[in-house]
This record gives C-alpha cells, structure tokens and sequence, in this order.
C-alpha cells in the first residue's frame, strides 16, 4: 500500500468523521462532491479486495490528526506504520489462502465420489467426456487445445472456447496438473480436470484472477499434436 493510497485513505475517513450527515443524504452536485465519492467507492473496493473489510475509525482520525498536525508524540512513526501495513496484509492474504485450500481440498474430496470421476496418485481428478482414439503426447511435443477454466465457485478466469481461439504450447510447459492430464490423453479427447492448488499455481495465484491456493476446474480438449516444422536452409545451403 503506497504514501499516496495511504494519504487518500486519510482524507477519506476524515471526510467521514467530521461529515454531520448519513451517508444514505449525500448529494453529488459539484464535480468535487463526483470525485470524492468516487474517491470512496474506490478505496472501499480495494480495501475490500485486500480482505479489509472494517476499520477502528477512532483510533485512525486520532492517528491522522496527529500526523497531519506533524505531532511528535505519534504511537507509531511513518516507518514502522509501513512495516505494520505490510505484514497486516501479508497476514490477511496467508488467512485467506488457509480458507480457500481448505474449501479446495473439502471440494476435492467430495467430488471423487462422483460418477466417472478419476483420482491419480498425485491428487490430480479428471472426468472423461469424450474419449479419443488418437496417440498421446510427449513430454517435449506441442499440443494444440481448447479450454475452459474456471474456480469452484465457477467464476471463469480463463477461457480459449470464449475467444474462439485454440492455443498452442508444449506438454511440459504448463503447470504440473496441466501436464499430468495431457500426457494421459489420446488426441481428441475432452476431459474435465480438477486440479489441486499443488499442482496448480500454489500459494502465489496468478494474474490477480486465480487466487493463492486455488483449485481449479478446466474442460480441456486437445486437438492435436502441432507438427515440428524444419527452418529452411538460406541460399540453399544445407
């Protein structure tokens, strides 16, 4: 969290504190009234995006008038409040990431006991939907494929079949769950594959859409074995 976030913050929950009227009798009629709402809607939304979701606001505005008024008797200096922030958020993301691996793994564990469904040694699950006949591929080969994934809430964070677009990579270039699957299927199969957060992408998430922990739900179908093509000599020469 950033001096300038953090300023922001302030002047938002001062607003608050010396504001005589509810929120539900706010009225936008100047363009100063626009952005100091939208100013609020917007550190609300992120604050709630951290997983801050209340605040003691009498020991803030006692804070913030302190160091507005450059007060020397401050509890805590500029430094140690930025060291404080920092692991306070750190923590709430490590609570958060204990919550969704523990829902992950009770969802895991539940959805084995589906019909079809397949656990491997690895905790890998898959579903077959439609069985290919073609070869399977190799560590080392590149694969043409579909996919569709999402968490299991069913939030969607990623999705070729909605671009219209297949992609293309290599077999041990994606995560192990990824590959784990693609190594067990013949060409133009569509599985679903239920990937645990270990075989995932762990307790970083990925792109600020999967978050820390995550299991995650994919339909894949893989299209083919994308063929090795030979760079051409120059000038003829071999």
């Amino acid at each position: 969290m950033n001096k300038l976030f953090l300023f922001a913050f302030g002047l938002f929950f001062l607003a608050i504190a010396s504001c005589n009227s509810g929120s539900d009798n706010v009225k936008l009629e100047s363009k100063l009234d626009s952005a100091s709402y939208a100013l609020g809607v917007s550190i609300g939304s992120n604050l709630e995006r951290s997983g801050m979701t209340e605040i003691n606001g009498e020991v803030f505005i006692a804070a913030l008038k302190k160091a507005l008024a450059k007060d020397s008797n401050l509890l805590i200096n500029d430094e140690n409040a930025n060291i404080i922030l920092q692991k306070f958020f750190q923590d709430i993301q490590v609570e958060k990431g204990k919550k969704t691996l523990e829902e992950g793994e009770k969802w895991l564990k539940e959805n084995a006991k589906k019909e079809g469904v397949v656990t491997t040694a690895s905790g890998l699950q898959y579903k077959i939907l439609t069985e290919g006949t073609g070869a399977k591929p190799l560590a080392t080969d590149k694969v043409s494929v579909h996919y569709h994934g999402t968490l299991i809430d069913g939030t969607v964070f990623d999705s070729s079949v909605e671009r219209g677009q297949p992609v293309e990579f290599t077999v041990s270039g994606v995560i192990p769950g990824w590959t784990e699957a693609l190594l067990l299927m013949p060409i133009g199969s569509k599985w679903e594959i239920y990937i645990p957060a270990s075989l995932g992408y762990g307790e970083r998430g990925a792109g600020g859409v999967i978050p820390g922990n995550a299991t995650l739900i994919f339909q894949v179908e893989l299209l083919s074995i994308v063929p090795v093509v030979e760079e051409k000599p120059e000038n003829g020469k071999k």
